[in-house]
């Protein structure tokens, strides 16, 4: 990032402009001496005014010597925290060191805000029901090099940075691989200096906590506010009203029809601001969060006249709406709570966009797309596409086609799914009562639609219009989000090229076909692939710090940080004796280090000589813990029916499950069920006490993989071939040196083909082989 300073030492009448810029490394600017802060108002000493004297106060940034660390940290502690020297414990520390890093982000934040409003880039906004960001010190104090001066100054203060590091709780604001992804997104996005915020919503409660009780599944609140969020700006100075319900008023002005929506119900949506650093830059962006208020926090005339709970019942209705990630929706209440979630942040969000957007004289609608890119993560904020729509049309007036063109050129989307029934859909009657000018909007764009459709294929083709409508028909007619997708947005990404190839031949193979008739040019390639990826300064640096030493010392350089494909210089030294050594024992010292926590985790013991053979993520049918399981029955028969004498052929091996099943999920809980009892078969089997071991990690999570990834030595990723959209936990094993069990399912495919199928345990039927299977017996026996 480049910004224009001013140098305002001395008393000079013209001081000498400066540009401070970026350097080869940003961590060569973190030494001892002070750094001046860039000036963006462009505005000579003399002429300033009142905010000379802050400018002077302001104009360098906080020192990176040990002792400037460290009268930061011990500041907090009295002045932020209200403690003293005698009670000041490891959470203490934590939330002191915290601040104290956030204090030094703010300084990069707010010079990076100020820089993209003066140079006005276009910026992308990434929205996203999910942001599992995972522990957020260590990360920071990586990005911005100063690890280990913080180590160092809470070591003579009396601290270990490593157990501090223990004392940050996962924020509880993702479920799996869609907010890993958009986490990913946002630390990319901060280290290759781009102009990008994430949108989302601040849950006061997380997925839930997983604790297992006799081999079940228990789910307890994951309240990951309890102790509050040292990383996060409140902003009282940014409330958003977001309306629900009502009714859509007509009226004419200058002979033209508009629409008015009178909302009867009113929510705050209130900012919560987190940094987001980037790796080796001065950028530091930002990831911002809403939170549910009402609108009037008290109904003080219900209080008096005895309705004790209507006084307050405003205000817990409104702060439902951001309490929990995916409330259950079974119930028509809870189906309702989802859209209005989603509703909620999409709003908010396109109020601030647009607001930002207009704050700049010289912008207009006409150049609105050239300034703004919202990426839409899944359907979740797919409401976003007719909320513009809206906003352009009944706020600011637009004509329908202008409005049109702007959100048509706006938004792109991803999708992450290849079943059809995990593709959104809201019931007609919910939206009619809830959002009643979006549906009117919803059903115009798709008559539009339709009328299109008609032209291209004929008015007699049903199938054609009843597989494109955003309106699907049958006793209860639904909202398709993912239609209104691909009909809006500009660009429609899969997540793996298999996944993307899935998505044209079967899913959105209508779409495609309609889209090259319609325009082959234009349309031609709107739906492409953007493979899911995962940064390597979580999942290496962070990860496995002795693996990244080794790495760096062998390579004799770091550039691979952030260009990844230099990692290949590593193959000419994979016949190197010593080289091996030292990666057999980076990896012994990982498994050690898992050794400990499976110990505090399950209370089991295992040997960090065994082969670690790990299967983690989400659990469902088509992820096949089930198969997993089977087979480690399979192995521990094997192993009791050999003759003790053969049994010292056998390689020991640890096999490790983990993964939450959904709440209502009762077949994946069953899963998790039967793993736990075979483990508590396996591991009091004296027999077999030393070849095989049987555990389930709960509450598996971003902090707990970031232990259990670098010590695998097998993963699974055995999805059903074609129902895994990408999976991005196989680029996080294979990253830390895993061999890979898996089908030619999702990323694998990518993967495979970038290192060889040679060095991965490829095993199953590939796509088309499962396709011909169902369709070979969903046929009659006998025809």
């Amino acid at each position: 990032m480049q910004a224009e300073s001013e140098d305002m030492k001395g008393g000079s009448p013209a001081p000498e402009e400066r540009k401070l810029k970026r350097r080869d490394s940003k961590f060569e600017l973190q030494k001892d001496s002070i750094m001046e802060r860039p000036n963006f108002s462009g505005e000579k000493k003399g002429k300033v005014g009142k905010s000379e004297k802050m400018w002077e106060i302001m104009g360098s940034y906080l020192g990176s010597d040990l002792h400037s660390i460290q009268r930061q940290i011990v500041n907090h502690v009295e002045y932020t925290l209200a403690r003293t020297r005698f009670n000041f414990d490891n959470n203490g520390c934590y939330y002191a060191t915290s601040l104290s890093m956030r204090d030094r982000l703010l300084e990069s934040w707010n010079d990076t805000n100020q820089h993209m409003y003066k140079e006005d880039p276009k910026r992308v906004y990434y929205l996203s029901l999910e942001f599992l960001l995972g522990r957020m010190l260590q990360n920071a104090l990586i990005n911005c090099d100063l690890e280990d001066k913080y180590r160092v100054a809470l070591k003579e203060l009396g601290y270990k940075l490593e157990d501090v590091y223990e004392e940050e709780v996962d924020p509880g604001l993702g479920n799996g691989g869609l907010g890993r992804l958009a986490a990913c997104f946002l630390d990319s996005l901060a280290t290759l200096e781009l102009p990008g915020w994430g949108y989302g919503i601040r849950y006061n409660y997380g997925i839930f906590k997983q604790e297992i009780h006799d081999g079940y599944q228990s789910e307890i609140p994951d309240y990951w506010l309890s102790r509050g969020n040292p990383w996060e700006i409140e902003r009282n100075d940014i409330l958003v009203p977001v309306h629900f319900y009502g009714r859509v008023e007509k009226y004419h002005e200058n002979g033209v029809e508009r629409s008015r929506w009178l909302g009867s119900e009113t929510v705050m949506a209130q900012a919560y601001d987190t940094p987001i650093p980037g790796y080796n830059t001065f950028n530091t962006n930002n990831l911002r969060l809403w939170r549910a208020c009402p609108s009037a926090e008290f109904d003080f005339s219900s209080f008096n006249s005895g309705d004790y709970f209507g006084a307050v019942k405003a205000k817990q209705k409104a702060e439902s709406i951001s309490s929990v990630l995916y409330p259950n929706d079974v119930s028509m209440e809870g189906k309702e709570l989802r859209l209005k979630q989603e509703y909620f942040f999409c709003a908010a969000t396109l109020n601030d966009v647009v607001r930002r957007f207009l704050k700049k004289r010289s912008h207009s609608w006409s150049n609105f797309a050239e300034k703004v890119a919202i990426q839409l993560n899944d359907t979740h904020p797919a409401i976003a596409t007719i909320e513009l729509l809206r906003i352009l049309i009944d706020d600011h007036k637009l004509p329908f086609d202008q409005a049109m063109d702007v959100i048509r050129n706006t938004f792109a989307y991803t999708n992450h799914t290849v079943l059809p029934e995990a593709l959104e859909k809201w019931d007609v009657a919910l939206m009619q009562r809830l959002l009643p000018r979006h549906l009117e909007l919803i059903y115009l764009v798709n008559h539009l639609l339709m009328e299109s459709v008609r032209k291209v294929y004929g008015r007699d083709n049903f199938h054609m219009t009843s597989s494109l409508s955003f309106i699907e028909e049958g006793d209860t007619k639904k909202v398709r989000m993912a239609n209104i997708c691909l009909n809006i947005c500009h660009k429609v990404n899969g997540v793996a090229a298999l996944h993307t190839e899935i998505l044209k031949k079967s899913l959105f193979k209508d779409y495609l076909d309609y889209f090259n008739k319609l325009d082959y040019q234009k349309y031609g390639n709107k739906i492409m692939n953007v493979t899911n990826g995962v940064t390597p300064r979580r999942w290496m640096v962070c990860t496995n710090p002795e693996m990244t030493n080794l790495i760096n010392e062998t390579l004799g350089h770091s550039e691979w940080i952030v260009d990844l494909s230099k990692i290949r210089d590593l193959e000419k030294f994979a016949d190197d004796p010593n080289m091996q050594n030292k990666w057999a024992e980076v990896k012994k010292e990982k498994k050690k280090q898992l050794v400990i926590k499976l110990k505090k985790w399950t209370g089991i013991d295992i040997s960090p000589d065994m082969l670690f053979d790990v299967l983690v993520k989400r659990i469902h049918e088509y992820k096949r813990q089930l198969m997993d399981i089977l087979y480690v029955v399979h192995r521990y028969l094997w192993i009791k029916e050999m003759k003790p004498e053969d049994r010292g052929n056998v390689v020991p091996r640890a096999i490790l499950f983990g993964g939450k099943a959904a709440p209502g999920y009762d077949n994946a809980k069953k899963i998790i069920k039967l793993v736990n009892a075979v483990g508590q078969t396996v591991n009091n089997d004296k027999d077999v006490d030393s070849l095989l071991k049987v555990v389930f990690m709960p509450n598996y999570s971003v902090s707990s993989a970031q232990v259990i990834i670098p010590a695998a030595e097998v993963s699974q990723q055995i999805s059903t071939a074609g129902m895994e959209a990408s999976g991005t936990s196989n680029m996080k094993f294979a990253m830390n040196g895993c061999l890979i069990i898996g089908t030619m399912d999702g990323a694998n495919v990518e993967i495979a083909e970038e290192i060889g199928k040679e060095n991965m345990f490829i095993f199953g039927g590939s796509v088309e082989d499962i396709g011909n299977y169902r369709r070979r017996v969903s046929l009659p026996l006998h025809p």
